[in-house]
């Protein structure tokens, strides 16, 4: 019995050993090499956005910050992404519901809808709707006709960033419903409660920081979207711009200062997102290997 023992140990060994076939000065070169990439393409230039930010002080950064048309850019961009996220929340949680629990006609061509913004470049989705609502678009003259205003005002760009940042959360709980399956709201409801009851007490918690994650991916591209955004807001200063077209205005007027202001807030949010990403991950992580042990 112990010669089998032998036998099965020994090809395992060489595996694990024929693994790793790189020499030192390889693995050390590929190593620099992609620390260099990080660098220069990543960290670079944040320390440049933010040098620049302060480059005449802190008082001309917190000045440059609280101009009017800079704080308007500022509330119009949490405005849009506190309307487009609980939007797409809501899409994204019935969306996963309804591919990850049920079988019905037209399922891969719903998962394929919902991939389409991640196709389609963001300029063109903003054409679309200018094609829709424009003066001379599809709806425009029914528009004009009842007073309603989408291009060129708050309902079009958050039309327009609906719909690039609507794949974000679905994408994040479809597989992990996937994974989880029925079994435990099945149970829940053999055992009398109703498919609301299931959903909030048992769903819900099982997929919380899939959810989180999803949110939190979802309310960094809303913020940072500039090609839609660009496309159907029309660029009113004070009115219409978001902080991405606002930073390009400034830019273009040679307001170095004012720009990398607002450029610095939005790179904060982007460290802010990476920390809590991490986070998530981590216990996201954790609950997709506790449900596949379970």
């Amino acid at each position: 019995m112990a010669d089998p023992e032998i036998i099965s140990y020994e090809p395992q060994h060489e595996s694990r050993s024929a693994a790793v076939t790189e020499s030192r000065p390889v693995r050390i070169t590929l190593t620099l090499l992609t620390l260099a990439f990080l660098v220069i393409f990543l960290l670079l230039p944040l320390i440049i956005v933010f040098k620049e930010a302060f480059a005449k002080g802190v008082g001309a950064y917190f000045a440059s910050l609280g101009d009017a048309d800079t704080r308007s850019a500022i509330r119009l961009t949490l405005l849009v992404a506190a309307i487009a996220v609980p939007l797409n929340l809501i899409f994204g949680l019935s969306a996963a519901w309804a591919i990850a629990k049920f079988e019905f006609k037209g399922k891969a061509f719903l998962t394929t809808l919902i991939d389409l913004p991640f196709s389609v470049s963001p300029v063109i989705s903003g054409l679309v709707y200018v094609l829709l609502f424009g003066a001379q678009g599809l709806l425009g003259e029914w528009l004009k006709a009842h007073g309603i205003q989408i291009l060129f005002a708050v309902p079009g760009i958050v039309l327009a960033t609906v719909f690039v940042t609507f794949p974000f959360v679905a994408r994040e709980l479809i597989p992990l419903m996937q994974e989880q399956g029925n079994g435990d709201e099945e149970a829940a409801l053999s055992l009398g409660a109703n498919g609301w009851q299931a959903f909030w007490y048992v769903t819900l918690p099982n997929i919380k920081w899939g959810l989180l994650y999803g949110v939190l991916l979802c309310n960094a591209r809303a913020m940072g979207e500039f090609g839609a955004v660009s496309v159907v807001s029309g660029h009113i200063r004070g009115l219409t711009n978001t902080m991405p077209l606002h930073v390009e205005i400034l830019y273009n007027e040679y307001n170095a200062v004012g720009a990398f202001a607002v450029a610095s807030l939005l790179a904060g949010l982007a460290l802010v997102t990476l920390v809590l990403k991490t986070l998530l991950e981590m216990r996201y992580g954790a609950e997709i290997a506790a449900t596949r042990g379970h």
